[in-house]
This record gives structure tokens, C-alpha cells and sequence, in this order.
């Protein structure tokens, strides 16, 4: 079985992040199973969330766009 990553809409504050597995018959390979997804904004909390869930390789492309430092945060509550 192979797991291969897609990043779809990597842009400075967010990724969306495909794994798909698949399976090699006589040279071909092919999709089984569902493909997991999940999407990521650029702060603090899913920065170590990309960190922990990803192969590192992905992670870095990641974080080459997204720099150093989050460019998501939270909004104040309006009280």
C-alpha cells in the first residue's frame, strides 16, 4: 500500500490536505479506501497540528508559505 498527500489551496493562512491510499497491480496504482482530509489555518494551534499529523516532508512545504510566525488568531469576544 502507498499513501500519497495532496495540498490543495496552500496559501499563506491556510492548507487543505488530502491522503489518499493506493494500491499497485501489474504497474498501475489505484485508489482504495476513502481519501482522509482535513484543512488547516495558520495559527498557533494548528501549526502543531500540522506538525504532529503530517509526514515531514509535507509539513515543510507548509511552512515555507506560512513563514515563521501564525497570520490567523482568534476573534475577541464581543463583550
Amino acid at each position: 500500500m502507498i499513501e500519497k498527500y495532496t495540498l490543495d489551496n496552500l496559501t499563506q493562512d491556510s492548507v487543505s490536505v488530502k491522503k489518499q491510499a493506493y494500491t499497485e497491480y501489474e504497474g498501475d496504482e489505484y485508489p482504495i479506501r476513502e481519501p482522509w482530509r482535513r484543512a488547516y489555518v495558520n495559527n498557533n494551534q494548528e501549526r502543531q497540528q500540522v506538525i504532529d499529523e503530517l509526514p515531514q516532508a509535507q509539513a515543510e512545504a507548509i511552512f515555507v508559505i506560512w513563514g515563521d510566525k501564525p497570520t490567523v488568531f482568534p476573534k475577541e469576544s464581543p463583550l
